[in-house]
C-alpha cells in the first residue's frame, strides 16, 4: 500500500531521526516569530525581507548546485517561480513584518498555524464543492478560536484598533502563503524539484522587495547591531533553509500528512516564549481559544490523512 493510500497506523512508527527532523523544523519556526519581531525598527520591513532571501536564495542556490538540482528552466516556468516568489517569499513575510508591532510573536505564530484551514476554502473554490463536515467542522473550531485569543487584545474599554489591523494583515499574510503553495504544488506535479523551485521562488522574492525598496527610494542599509544581525543571520539560515530542509526531508520520509501536525506544534511553543520574553499574558478565553485552533487544524489535517 502507497503511502498517500495507506492510513497512518498502517505505517511504521516514527524513528529517532523523524523525531530529530521534527524538533528541528518546530524549534526554528517557534523562534523564528521572535526573530522576526527583532527585525523591527529603523530598518524598512522590506529592507530587511530583501536581506532575508537575498541570503536564504543563495545558500539555496548553492544547495541546488551542490545536489545537482536543475536550475534551467524554460520562461513559462520562471513565471510560476516568480509568482511563487511574489507570494511566499515576499508579501507573505512582508505582512507579518508590518504586523509585527501590533501583536505578541506568539499570536503570529498562532494565525499562520491556520494555513490548513485556508486550504479548504482555497481548494472548495478551486473545486467549485463543498468541503466535507469534517473539515468543515474544524475550520468552523480553527476560525472561532482565532476570535477567543484575540478578542482580549482587540476589545477592552476601547476598540484597539492597532491589534485589529495585525490580525487583518496576519490573516491576508497567511492568504498569500496559500496561494503560493498551490502554485508550488502545480510545480512539483511538473515534477521539478522544490529546492530548485524554491531557489528559483526566494530568488524573485528577493528581487521583487528589492524593487519595491528602490521605489520607494529608501536606502538598503541594514542595522548593524547585534540583535538585528543575529536576528536576520537566524531567519535567513535557520528558519528558511535549515528548517526548510528538515522539514522536506520529514516529507520525504514521513508522509506530508503527518509532518503537517508541526503546525500544531510550534503556535503552543511560541506562545510559551512569548509569555517569558514578552510578557504575553494568556488569559482563560485566550487558552481556550488556542485549545478550539489545535483542535481545528487536528480536525482538518487528520481528514487530509484519511484521503
Amino acid at each position: 500500500m502507497s503511502a498517500t493510500n495507506a492510513s497512518v497506523t498502517d505505517r511504521p512508527p516514527l524513528t529517532p531521526y523523524d523525531y530529530m527532523l521534527y524538533a528541528a523544523t518546530v524549534g526554528a519556526w517557534s523562534i523564528s516569530w521572535i526573530a522576526i519581531k527583532a527585525q523591527i525598527g529603523v530598518v524598512p520591513v522590506q529592507v530587511s525581507v530583501f536581506w532575508r532571501f537575498a541570503l536564504a536564495a543563495a545558500i539555496m542556490i548553492i544547495w541546488a548546485l551542490l545536489a545537482k538540482k536543475p536550475l534551467r528552466f524554460p520562461l513559462k516556468t520562471h513565471i510560476k517561480f516568480f509568482a511563487m516568489g511574489a507570494f511566499i517569499f515576499c508579501m507573505n513575510f512582508a505582512l507579518f513584518y508590518y504586523a509585527a508591532p501590533h501583536l505578541a510573536s506568539g499570536l503570529l505564530s498562532v494565525v499562520f498555524s491556520l494555513v490548513a484551514v485556508f486550504n479548504i476554502f482555497i481548494m472548495a473554490i478551486i473545486q467549485k464543492r463543498l468541503p466535507a463536515s469534517n473539515m468543515l467542522l474544524g475550520a468552523a473550531l480553527g476560525i472561532a478560536g482565532i476570535a477567543m485569543m484575540f478578542w482580549p487584545a482587540i476589545a477592552g474599554q476601547t476598540l484597539n484598533k492597532y491589534a485589529l489591523f495585525g490580525l487583518a494583515l496576519c490573516l491576508l499574510g497567511t492568504l498569500s502563503f496559500c496561494t503560493g503553495n498551490l502554485i508550488s504544488a502545480s510545480l512539483q506535479k511538473q515534477g521539478i524539484s522544490t529546492v530548485s523551485a524554491s531557489a528559483w521562488g526566494m530568488t524573485y522574492g528577493a528581487l521583487i522587495s528589492a524593487a519595491i525598496v528602490t521605489v520607494q527610494g529608501k536606502s538598503f542599509a541594514i542595522d548593524w547591531s547585534i540583535a538585528y544581525v543575529g536576528s536576520l543571520l537566524f531567519l535567513a539560515i535557520v528558519s528558511s533553509v535549515i528548517a526548510f530542509a528538515a522539514y522536506l526531508t520529514l516529507l520525504g520520509r514521513i508522509g506530508s500528512d503527518r509532518a503537517g501536525y508541526a503546525t500544531l506544534m510550534f503556535p503552543v511553543i511560541a506562545l510559551v516564549i512569548s509569555i517569558f520574553l514578552e510578557d504575553y499574558q494568556m488569559s482563560l478565553l485566550a487558552g481556550a481559544g488556542l485549545v478550539l485552533v489545535l483542535m481545528g487544524n487536528i480536525f482538518v489535517l487528520g481528514r487530509f490523512a484519511k484521503r
